[in-house]
């Protein structure tokens, strides 16, 4: 990861990833020493599959707090909005009528750090999320995809 580009999330997103940080550099490394020190007490390390498990979560350990770490650093918090209602903008709780499924689908627009398509949190920079943004209620938007065009238009907005 490149240290000068920014991650857009939310401010419960980053509080929750400042929380998970301070969780793991206090009480789980703590663990993992305990695991090793433990590890340790059995005798010869060369053959001590306890000891190798041990300081492979340790590694870990270390690689998910440093990439927290840069998380957290090149945070770009996503402030609620305020502008003009029917305008799609991240955050936005948004309902896109498929003009070739004939149904709606509801999605809301987040930081790419925050993205589940499974639980309808798309990134603003997903291809739905490019081309919805600043779009305003009534408009119909194109979507290339793999399986072809996709069209959407925008039936409701709703800025959090």
């Amino acid at each position: 990861m490149s240290g000068d580009s920014k991650f857009k999330m939310s401010q419960e997103r980053y509080d929750s990833l400042v929380e998970e940080l301070h969780y793991l550099e206090t009480v789980r490394e703590k663990e993992v020493s305990e695991l090793i020190k433990e590890a340790r007490s059995f005798g010869d390390l060369s053959e001590n599959s306890e000891y190798d498990e041990a300081k492979t979560e340790q590694g870990k350990l270390y690689s998910k707090i440093a990439e927290m770490k840069v998380l957290i650093e090149n945070a770009e918090i996503i402030e609620k909005t305020e502008m003009d209602a029917g305008v799609v903008s991240l955050s936005s709780r948004v309902t896109l009528h498929d003009e070739d499924e004939n149904e709606d689908v509801e999605y809301q627009i987040v930081g790419s750090q925050e993205a589940n398509p499974m639980q309808g949190r798309i990134s603003d920079e997903s291809p739905i999320g490019r081309a919805i943004l600043g779009r305003r209620v009534g408009e119909t938007v194109a979507v290339e995809a793999p399986a072809g065009e996709m069209r959407f238009t925008i039936v409701s907005v709703a800025n959090e």
